[in-house]
């Protein structure tokens, strides 16, 4: 597994452009597109570090094999 400081700067700016997507939408009135785009952004973010654990714990396995 190989932790790269990229993944890091990829959830914090889908995080940054998730905020600045839902108070842009906050602002003209659409709440509920403004909750469904943070939804999408948590998801995501939450995709990646599932990707993320699961290597973990297959290069944790093939250690312990040894």
């Amino acid at each position: 597994m190989d932790f790269d400081i990229n993944i890091l700067f990829k959830i914090a700016s889908i995080g940054i452009a998730i905020a600045l997507l839902n108070q842009i939408l906050n602002k003209a009135g659409r709440e509920e597109a403004a909750m469904m785009t943070t939804l999408a952004g948590v998801i995501i973010v939450l995709a990646i570090v599932i990707k993320m654990v699961s290597e973990f714990f297959d290069t944790v396995r093939v250690f312990l094999e040894f």
